[in-house]
């Protein structure tokens, strides 16, 4: 009786290789609208084909997809027709994508949400959400942290989209990036309307970064701080970093004698927004491929002007 072979590769158990969407592009000579250049730019296709494109999100104006037959176009924007499936809006309820291209993305992450992973988390942190969205394009698109956040503080991060981005903006981070300024409100009124903290900082065993002045005992930090309003028992500032120490602002805001409101682990006694009132307000910086001078700024948080009285 012949001997039978165990079946190892049943229907479905190979992934299909990856095939790259088929994408067109077209960038039209003169001012009209979107239906009618479609179809004059896609002679080959029906009309009510290219109304099924516009109709599944399959038509894009400047990156973001629209459906509107009347859109205005000039002719300094770019259509792209997907013709293989929709593109795709980003969307997070605790990450907003503020720019995105070949090399890197920034975004803005929210309060309470990893930077990236640790012994406890692995998943739903700022890298994880940011890595799906890349690997959607292609699954073998790979993502990178360039720098992080703490957990408790919201704004601007960077990441990027290959090695070379990677180790360009980390091996010259303080010539690549220009600019780095965060606002914070801080329990009680601050007495000058300018300063700098200087200091060294190190760590203690339960991971609780302090200030010190020898030289041998931490790595130099230095925070500059401009008070922008007072109000309410707390003072609005606008923090600008010489270095980029683990909890710098924070160890420095406290030997200022305020720490940041919400901020208990370093002094603070109250948290009336239920949060760290830390957020990365500016990133400015030089693109590591085209040498671009980058410049993002966001929004200060409305419940930080609810601290001080509003603006």
């Amino acid at each position: 009786m012949p001997r039978i072979s165990p079946v190892t590769n049943r229907p479905g158990a190979q992934k299909a290789p990856f095939r790259p969407d088929v994408i067109e592009t077209y960038v039209p000579q003169q001012d009209t609208t979107l239906l009618a250049f479609l179809i004059e730019s896609m002679p080959g296709r029906r009309r009510t084909t290219v109304k099924e494109l516009l109709k599944y999100n399959q038509v894009a104006v400047n990156g973001m997809p629209v459906t509107q037959h009347d859109t205005p176009l000039t002719p300094d924007d770019t259509v792209k027709v997907n013709l293989t499936r929709e593109f795709k809006v980003f969307h997070h309820r605790r990450v907003k994508l503020v720019y995105e291209d070949a090399d890197l993305l920034v975004i803005e992450k929210g309060y309470g949400l990893l930077s990236m992973g640790n012994d406890k988390v692995s998943d739903g942190t700022a890298y994880t959400i940011m890595r799906d969205w890349v690997k959607w394009e292609n699954p073998k698109n790979k993502l990178f942290i360039v720098h992080r956040l703490d957990r408790d503080t919201s704004g601007l991060m960077m990441m990027a989209k290959n090695e070379n981005a990677k180790e360009a903006m980390q091996h010259n981070w303080n010539n690549m990036v220009i600019s780095r300024k965060y606002v914070c409100v801080v329990e009680g009124y601050v007495g000058k309307d300018e300063g700098e903290i200087r200091s060294y900082l190190a760590e203690n065993s339960k991971h609780e970064v302090y200030s010190a002045k020898n030289p041998d005992e931490g790595k130099l930090a230095v925070t500059r701080y401009k008070v922008v309003k007072r109000g309410l028992g707390h003072t609005m500032v606008e923090v600008s970093l010489e270095t980029g120490r683990k909890n710098q602002i924070r160890v420095h805001m406290k030997e200022l004698g305020h720490p940041i409101a919400g901020d208990r682990r370093y002094g603070a006694k109250a948290s009336i927004i239920h949060r760290l009132a830390l957020h990365a307000q500016t990133l400015r910086f030089v693109h590591p491929v085209t040498r671009r001078d980058m410049n993002f700024d966001t929004a200060v948080p409305g419940s930080f002007w609810k601290l001080v009285g509003g603006k």
